[in-house]
């Protein structure tokens, strides 16, 4: 096929997606990428109404589709990974199931973050989460790792939230330091991780009776988010 970027970009547009990039991973660890040199970052969005509705806690709602797009996250990595096999190439889908079994104590082996930024699909916010241009933080991601020909980006390296603090004044839990990223930024240097997840658990148990490690505080403030939001 002469472009497999673009129909493999297509395929899972077709079926869901909302961004799709490519990039090279050549410059980490092989280990940490299953010795394969493509990434392929997928984000899908959570639905307006969703993140509006809650300026004071979680909802349910935000639960429920924080889930249902995990599923579909799962869905389109596999499915592009079919169809990368279908050309003859080496792919494997980061689902919940393979991010699960090769994690280490420290986390995700290789977090789909970092995937997104070395795809061009955004950079890493002072909430140590991806923002994107288009949705903010609204989204969640997949990936796949591949040895497929594909076209890739130039990696985003640097934040682009230069001095806004926002996020970090509305952190319910104080968590967020308010650090600049860059592409040699570790996690707690922006977040206490700790404090997060415990504070996240004590506001979704008081909103919807669940524990569970979601806030979103920092994702609906975000301006870009914001930004989105405020879109006709």
């Amino acid at each position: 096929m002469s472009d497999l970027t673009g129909f493999i970009k297509d395929e899972l547009w077709l079926h869901g997606a909302d961004l799709v990039g490519v990039g090279s991973l050549a410059e980490l660890p092989a280990d940490v990428r299953a010795g394969l040199p493509i990434g392929i970052a997928i984000a899908v969005k959570f639905p307006k109404e969703v993140i509006r509705g809650m300026p004071d806690l979680p909802t349910r709602a935000y639960y429920d589709h924080y889930l249902h797009l995990d599923e579909k996250l799962d869905m389109l990595a596999s499915l592009g990974a079919e169809c990368l096999r279908s050309f003859g190439h080496r792919a494997i889908p980061l689902t919940r199931a393979y991010v699960a079994a090769h994690a280490t104590p420290e986390g995700s082996l290789l977090p789909h973050k970092t995937v997104a930024t070395r795809a061009r699909l955004g950079w890493i916010g002072k909430s140590a989460l991806l923002v994107t241009t288009p949705f903010g933080s609204m989204v969640r991601l997949t990936s796949i790792l591949t040895d497929a020909p594909l076209r890739t980006a130039k990696p985003i390296s640097e934040s682009r939230c230069g001095d806004c603090q926002i996020c970090r004044d509305a952190c319910p839990a104080k968590a967020i330091v308010g650090n600049p990223w860059a592409a040699c930024t570790a996690r707690e240097e922006l977040v206490d991780v700790a404090a997060c997840q415990e504070t996240a658990q004590e506001r979704s148990n008081r909103a919807f009776g669940i524990p569970t490690s979601i806030c979103g505080k920092c994702i609906e403030i975000c301006p870009y988010t914001s930004r989105y939001l405020d879109k006709h």
